[in-house]
């Protein structure tokens, strides 16, 4: 018989990131039961088919039961009320961890609307996701050989040990800085990326139609990559900008700044400007090689045959 570490573990917002913590729960026996809470019929309707719970409700209120680990995995903008219901619901202490994309905001709406000591709250921010939501498109071995970034609110709670034991368990390597850190660095590395994307696919999509019809049809890997990019879950980019948007426009001023001054090198043929920062950009690709993280899984890809 399995030795699980949590009897009962609640996951708020069963999409991709969340059904996938739910597969992995079960794969590596770490929860008994684990059970469900989306505001979506549909989405809960997936996960009874799927058998990716032991029960999926719509509303916190709707369980009799406490729990031992609640996960938030819903948008940024249901924090706030979802804290409030977890300060009136929880009545036992129990670990309260997240998946949110920023954690200024985060911890913000935590102080704001919970109260209860018994929540015992560590932000988290597991940097592992394909571009596809819903849990049908979920698998346990999404965590693999990932990163996950923990903020803690005060560096001496000792459940902290706790959480960060959870997350490795699942195949994820942690890290620790603090909010105010973490959102810079994932404003750079995240956030201006997808919003380059986003950017990239909204211009092809105003071009003449014989000239947009000839970008989709002649895509090549570049584009395929940013439309891959901007086929994400708007409701949760949406969120990201509006709760870190210091820091995106903070990098965003400095990206415009350094795309100005390519514009200048091409205009004037500089070349050997353009060698340089083309030879320096290689490098960092290498270096995210070595760390093994230059892909990330992806099941509905297996298989497929790509092409450049």
């Amino acid at each position: 018989m399995a030795n699980f570490i949590f009897q009962k573990t609640l996951i708020i917002g069963v999409g991709l990131i969340g059904s996938s913590i739910a597969r992995a729960l079960r794969e590596y026996s770490i929860s008994s039961e684990i059970y469900g809470v989306d505001t979506s019929d549909d989405v809960l309707e997936k996960c009874n088919n799927l058998n990716i719970l032991s029960s999926g409700k719509k509303d916190l209120k709707d369980y009799s039961c406490q729990f031992d680990l609640i996960i938030i995995c819903s948008p940024l903008s249901t924090y706030k009320k979802i804290f409030s219901s977890l300060s009136s619901f929880v009545k036992k202490p129990t670990l309260v961890t997240d998946v949110g994309s920023t954690k200024v905001s985060v911890i913000k709406d935590y102080q704001d609307a919970c109260n209860n000591q018994d929540v015992k709250f560590v932000p988290s921010h597991p940097i592992a996701g394909i571009e596809k939501s819903g849990p049908e498109y979920g698998f346990s071995k999404l965590f693999e050989n990932r990163f996950c970034i923990l903020t803690p609110i005060n560096n001496n709670d000792d459940f902290i040990i706790d959480v960060k034991s959870f997350w490795e368990l699942i195949g994820l390597e942690i890290q620790i800085m603090t909010a105010e850190h973490h959102d810079r660095v994932l404003a750079m590395t995240s956030h201006i990326p997808q919003l380059i994307a986003y950017s990239i696919v909204a211009t092809a999509s105003e071009l003449e139609t014989h000239i947009r019809d000839e970008v989709i049809k002649y895509s090549a890997a570049g584009f395929r990559d940013f439309t891959r990019l901007a086929g994400s879950d708007p409701i949760m980019w949406r969120d990201i900008y509006s709760m870190n948007k210091n820091a995106v426009l903070e990098m965003l001023g400095r990206f415009a700044e350094d795309l100005s001054t390519l514009q200048k090198a091409i205009r004037n043929n500089d070349t050997k400007f353009l060698e340089k920062t083309f030879s320096s950009t290689r490098e960092i690709r290498r270096l995210i090689e070595k760390l093994g993280q230059a892909g990330s899984f992806d099941p509905t890809e297996s298989g497929k045959n790509k092409k450049n």
